[in-house]
């Protein structure tokens, strides 16, 4: 295969109304006396009827820069690839139509024959200005790209910098991003125009972003192997972003559960992770975690016990009263989430986590020991690690019925994390039996997590139905319509302790279930 050049790059997103402030910042003003004519570009992105190049983790472009024609094929992904490298074969051409001949010896050419249909399938137009930035034996191109995604009548506009490496260490590009970050805020960005273009023409939808599966094969390092389930919870976390700031509970759902992978993903490479770098991280993971928290568990507990209650007792005041305080405490507490998300302070945190990722103090450890961590053969360190979870997890639950909540809670976090780590690692057992015992676990370990689950909720619920109603009982005097709240509660106490006593025979039996399921890593 013809020798691919590496990009290499850092996405910044930020809105156009902050393009003045970017322009006047210290570090484009440093590197006035660089090139950074104003260039107008024109690309358009082709691909076949079926989105064959797409699905195959590629895209090819022709650019149209002033009588020059540019085709560009990219590859993303890959396990050295990390988030912000990608394989690039660039010439130019003699016409707007790509030159399939042009094509032969790069990732591309295995796709095309004589049957391959390629169309073009949407174009950008923006406006570009390049900066070189010289820092120490690194050189960084800043590109300021202003314009639009275009398809038919339907466009979408860019305002983006892209931080590229040219010569230099890759944590350079963050370390810019940082210095940019704190005079002009902007917004890391994962998704490129490519993957913009496919939303705009239909192809994919712009939706709450869910886990997905993590590509990890037997031959991969334990280095190789956390990077990549890494930037899988990072990509949810930052693609989950937009969706929430406009609203979307579902959004933070899926934020949360993008930093608890990351957590189990910490926890299951624990030994070659230790760092002071990994152990503030982990102290900012748990600060989001906690600004996000109390607005899922009202939305919670607004959709699993506010409608019971509602319907049960229609014309009591208490209800109405609860009801209110309910929907008050779940605005509140999402927009203390919305703040969070919008602070420099998560910015910073996003940036932090990226860097950790591809370039942090547990990457450059150069003592031997540290160095074998890193390279050991995967399978034989999550096998250790997934034994030692089950066993605790056997240990713990024989005793559930006896543990108090705050036990309880332990005991759910450690399954929660098993059954991460088992789904993390689908790939690196391969085989038939494997894969039935594999999906035969998880589902067990799946079901004990949900019952664990609805104990907590439950825990969780009283305590919130107890602070709306105490929180009531100083007026109560006043207005006596409102007394019936602690009645309200009082009334349910008894349907409580019924439900905590049925879910808990739930999870006595999804427990010995579990116990019994066989492992798929022995």
């Amino acid at each position: 295969m013809m020798p691919a050049r590496r990009e290499i790059e850092l996405k910044l997103e930020l809105p156009v109304d902050r393009i003045a402030r970017l322009y006047r910042s210290s570090l484009l003003k440093a590197a006035a006396a660089a090139s950074h004519k104003l260039v107008t570009a024109e690309s358009v992105y082709f691909d076949t009827a079926k989105m064959q190049l797409r699905s195959n983790g590629l895209s090819l472009r022709v650019r149209r820069i002033g009588h020059r024609h540019v085709q560009t094929i990219k590859q993303e992904g890959g396990r050295s690839a990390g988030l912000f490298a990608r394989n690039e074969w660039e010439c130019d051409i003699g016409g707007r139509w790509p030159d399939l001949d042009a094509a032969k010896g790069t990732a591309l050419e295995h796709l095309l024959s004589e049957r391959t249909h390629l169309k073009p399938i949407f174009s950008t137009r923006v406006k570009r200005k390049v900066y070189s930035i010289h820092k120490g034996n690194s050189e960084v191109d800043l590109i300021v790209d202003r314009g639009k995604i275009l398809s038919g009548r339907r466009s979408s506009p860019v305002c983006e910098v892209d931080l590229r490496l040219k010569q230099g260490k890759v944590d350079q590009l963050f370390k810019l991003a940082r210095a940019l970050d704190e005079e002009v805020p902007t917004q890391l960005a994962l998704e490129s125009k490519t993957d913009r273009g496919y939303v705009l023409i239909g192809a994919e939808k712009p939706a709450t972003v869910k886990k997905g599966p993590v590509a990890l094969t037997p031959d991969f390092s334990t280095e190789a192997a956390f990077q990549t389930i890494a930037r899988a919870c990072l990509r949810q976390l930052v693609a989950d972003e937009l969706a929430m700031q406009i609203g979307e509970s579902e959004a933070l759902h899926q934020m949360r559960i993008a930093l608890r992978r990351m957590s189990a993903a910490i926890s299951l490479f624990s030994d070659m992770l230790h760092c002071p770098q990994t152990e503030a991280l982990k102290a900012e993971f748990r600060w989001i975690g906690g600004e996000l928290a109390p607005a899922r568990d009202l939305d919670v507990f607004i959709a699993r016990m506010g409608k019971p209650v509602a319907g049960a007792t229609p014309r009591r005041p208490g209800v109405a009263i609860l009801s209110k305080a309910l929907r008050n405490r779940y605005q509140r507490a999402f927009s203390r989430a919305q703040i969070a998300v919008r602070s420099a302070r998560f910015r910073g945190l996003v940036l932090d986590t990226a860097a950790w990722i591809e370039t942090g103090e547990w990457t450059l450890n150069t003592k031997k020991l540290a160095h074998s961590m890193r390279e050991r053969p995967i399978a034989v360190v999550v096998a250790k690690k997934l034994r030692r979870y089950r066993r605790q997890i056997i240990k713990r639950g024989a005793q559930l019925g006896k543990l108090d909540p705050q036990r309880r809670h332990k005991l759910r976090i450690r399954v929660r994390k098993l059954r991460y780590a088992c789904e993390f690692c689908a790939g690196v057992f391969p085989g038939k039996q494997s894969s039935r015992r594999q999906e035969k676990f998880v589902a067990a370990i799946k079901n004990l997590q949900d019952t664990l689950g609805d104990l907590n909720d439950l825990v969780v619920q009283e305590k919130l139905t107890k602070q709306i109603v105490d929180g009531h009982r100083a007026s109560a005097t006043q207005h006596r319509g409102r007394a019936e709240s602690p009645a309200l509660a009082g009334g349910r106490s008894g349907h409580k302790q019924a439900r905590m006593a049925c879910l808990l025979k739930d999870a006595e039996r999804t427990y010995r279930l579990f116990a019994k399921a066989q492992p798929f890593w022995s």
